[in-house]
């Protein structure tokens, strides 16, 4: 059904990304102007944007040829001693080189495609980017697997001249919440390089949070590009399931997975989204999906009377400081928009998260089931994915279907919930990263108390499809990033991005610089 969303504008159907972005920015967007830009002198720090690189490119302040030197030399700086930050699973300096001098060459002829060309993107190794392999993050799946060119997703973004800087690493195949990879080296959080950047996005978020992109691609399966984003200090946007072509993805949960974007900020976010939203002519009917509409960012401020649905209970199991960081920008919300927030109850949250478990395991042993009969795999992989999958094998047929009528029971009960509130409010983390210890390096960490509070407020934007999107609110005492998460109905992506927007614009002041940060714009 149509829903009623205020201040968003309808994208025309196109089959060309760029002009959808072009229609995005055109709309969509603050004016350059704005006190919200980057651009701007004020005491919070702020990342580089998507408009940032366009218009240092078109002012010829800067070539994409420029920052692709700069990237591949901070990916090598930050890929050794002492940071070993584990960003990267495979990169191709020849390949990014070579894209940027095809985008210089475009900005040179005032050709430049759209605003995201010449603008670094990174892509999760579990999304096919051409020429990389697929691994999964694992050593053996790229040579079961061969992956064939671009994800539709990629495609896109390759149509909007963005340059596509690399395979970024990631908790061996999805299956775990630290992002420590036994293979490749476990991703550190720019803030604190001896805590867990989270997972399974981990080096998308990581390199975002470090300001090698403003922007990169993820999955999200069971909150795996919100937790890491959240932990790193940056946003994580899951839209509606379907939203985004999902082939050329490994389809290693193909009924919670979702393709998402980790971006520094709202707006780069919606960026991204114009890009990737659509759908494949191939694949499936294109009337039988709802219309794209974009928020009209601009207009923020003009929406009114936005109830956010808090169950309190579940919202307070958390720790001290991050109920207390969010329970803040609540108050913020309110105090600026005059938005409310309305009680709900949300039962059976611990059994919708097992049955979440159980789907997610079912479809990923099955997935690899024809693989996982070859020792020679089985003993290729972390001990921690090798005790989770030997679980996940042991769901029987009966206990999935159980599961999947208590998907349609939750999906009935936030039904009801949505008939009271436009969004549900929670923090996106129960616990902000946590140590890297030495001992799990080698064999991968399963760290099921940890894990849980990760997960904690995650389920139901996968379980149920349903949109939604985690921004940095604050911090611990430690300095480590806290965020927010807002749940939406589905479709209703434009109604986060408000809200969303709204509340980066409410914190961004109290923005803090990572520990680990390149400048790729200014030296």
């Amino acid at each position: 059904s149509e829903l009623e969303e205020q201040e968003v504008k309808q994208i025309e159907p196109s089959s060309d990304p760029a002009s959808q972005v072009q229609q995005a920015v055109e709309n969509c967007l603050l004016p350059l102007s704005s006190p919200n830009c980057s651009t701007t002198t004020s005491p919070g720090f702020h990342r580089w944007t998507v408009m940032d690189y366009y218009n240092a490119y078109t002012t010829r302040q800067i070539t994409p040829t420029m920052v692709a030197e700069r990237l591949i030399a901070a990916i090598e700086e930050s890929s050794s001693a002492p940071w070993d930050m584990g960003f990267f699973i495979n990169h191709c300096p020849k390949d990014i080189l070579k894209q940027a001098s095809e985008s210089t060459l475009r900005y040179e002829r005032g050709e430049a495609i759209s605003v995201l060309d010449g603008v670094p993107i990174a892509v999760k190794d579990e999304i096919d980017c051409a020429p990389y392999p697929t691994t999964g993050g694992t050593k053996w799946l790229h040579k079961a697997r061969a992956s064939e060119g671009d994800a539709e997703c990629v495609a896109r973004l390759r149509q909007c001249g963005a340059i596509l800087v690399g395979k970024t690493n990631m908790h061996e195949l999805g299956a775990g919440t630290s992002g420590i990879n036994p293979h490749y080296g476990a991703t550190r959080n720019p803030f604190d390089v001896g805590k867990i950047a989270g997972g399974s996005s981990s080096g998308s978020a990581a390199v975002v949070a470090a300001g090698l992109c403003p922007a990169a691609l993820g999955v999200d399966g069971g909150g795996s590009v919100r937790m890491p984003a959240a932990l790193c200090g940056v946003v994580g946007f899951k839209p509606t399931f379907g939203r985004v072509p999902h082939s050329g993805v490994l389809p290693l949960n193909w009924t919670v997975g979702m393709v998402g974007v980790l971006a520094g900020t709202v707006e780069d976010s919606l960026i991204v989204y114009a890009a990737i939203s659509g759908d494949s002519q191939k694949t499936s009917d294109p009337e039988m999906k709802p219309k794209l509409y974009l928020p009209l960012l601009e207009s923020t401020s003009s929406v009114t009377n936005i109830k956010l649905a808090r169950y309190k209970e579940w919202f307070n199991d958390c720790t001290e400081e991050i109920r207390e960081c969010c329970s803040h920008a609540l108050d913020l919300l309110s105090q600026k928009y005059g938005w409310k927030t309305v009680e709900v109850v949300i039962p059976e949250i611990e059994t919708m998260r097992l049955a979440h478990y159980v789907t997610i395991g079912s479809e990923c042993t099955t997935a690899l089931g024809p693989h996982l009969h070859n020792s020679k795999n089985v003993g290729e992989m972390g001990w921690d994915v090798r005790v989770g999958l030997s679980v996940y094998g042991a769901f029987s047929s009966k206990e999935y279907i159980q599961a999947q009528r208590l998907r349609n029971r939750q999906l009935e009960i936030h039904r009801k919930v949505f008939a009271m509130a436009d969004v549900i409010v929670s923090p996106t983390t129960g616990v902000t990263a946590y140590p890297i210890l030495n001992d799990c390096l080698k064999t991968g960490e399963l760290d099921y108390v940890n894990g849980a509070a990760l997960v904690r407020y995650q389920i139901a934007g996968n379980f149920l499809g349903l949109p939604a999107i985690t921004v940095p609110v604050g911090y611990d005492k430690k300095g480590l990033p806290i965020g927010l998460q807002f749940i939406g109905q589905p479709w209703s992506e434009p109604t986060l991005l408000h809200v969303a927007f709204a509340m980066q614009g409410l914190c961004n002041q109290g923005y803090k610089k990572p520990e680990a940060f390149y400048d790729l714009l200014h030296k």
